[in-house]
């Protein structure tokens, strides 16, 4: 049985910035999934999704994290992780993915490279 995600979105200077904290997988990836629509992103934005928090992380997890990444596309903006654990980590770079989350240590650096990119 997974322990509770909390989910907690927040306007940063990129774009939206959804912070988790516990676990997503199986039982707990609904509640990030039903977020993501209602937080407003836009054309040119940036979404970071700012792991800081994040426990455990399974299939279904990063099913979802996928699922925000094609919502950030969908509204031609950019999906950038932060904070990302350790253990996450090497799991993304074993799947290729990591090729497709672009990773800083924190959501505010997250929202610096953005800003860079801008200039």
């Amino acid at each position: 049985m997974s322990k509770n995600l909390t989910v907690h979105a927040r306007t940063g200077t990129a774009g939206a910035v959804i912070e988790l904290t516990g676990e997503l997988d199986y039982h707990t990836a609904p509640q990030f999934r039903a977020a993501l629509p209602g937080i407003g992103l836009e054309a040119g934005q940036q979404l970071v999704v700012d792991l800081t928090g994040l426990t455990f992380l399974d299939s279904t997890g990063l099913t979802v994290l996928i699922a925000a990444r094609n919502l950030a596309l969908a509204s031609d903006a950019t999906i950038a992780l932060a904070a990302v654990p350790d253990r996450v980590s090497r799991i993304m770079r074993a799947l290729g993915l990591n090729q497709f989350f672009p990773t800083h240590p924190t959501a505010q650096e997250a929202n610096a490279a953005w800003r860079s990119a801008q200039s």
